[in-house]
């Protein structure tokens, strides 16, 4: 009986260690977000399609109405400086910063700022 309750207690903290390692693992997952130039449906798909190429990057959703970009990411592999630059990569600006002219001028004419809401 005693190797019993020892045995079960041995398993006890072994599930509880890898729960509180899944747990830390976790911890440098961040969530950012930013204010975009983006207009449309296209604008959004362009945006998360550039965002799953990007180092760290867990997940992103564009919000095309508020015009609001939500970026999850591993802390310990980028930052919000890094995902800014890589959204002015793509054409569009983002928070106070502007799109890359170059980028920009490959957009479709509907993803232009200058094309407004749709």
């Amino acid at each position: 009986m005693k190797n019993l309750k020892a045995i079960f207690f041995a398993f006890t903290m072994f599930m509880l260690s890898t729960a509180v390692q899944a747990q830390s693992q976790k911890k440098g997952e961040e969530t950012v977000q930013i204010k975009t130039s983006a207009v449309c449906s296209m604008c959004k798909k362009t945006l998360e399609k550039a965002m799953a190429y990007e180092k760290g990057v867990k997940s992103s959703s564009l919000d095309v109405k508020s015009k609001m970009f939500t970026v999850v990411y591993d802390s310990k592999k980028t930052n919000p400086e890094n995902i800014i630059k890589a959204v002015n990569a793509t054409g569009y600006d983002a928070d106070d910063k502007p799109a890359q002219e170059r980028a920009y001028n490959r957009l479709d004419d509907c993803c232009k700022k200058e094309a407004g809401d749709h």
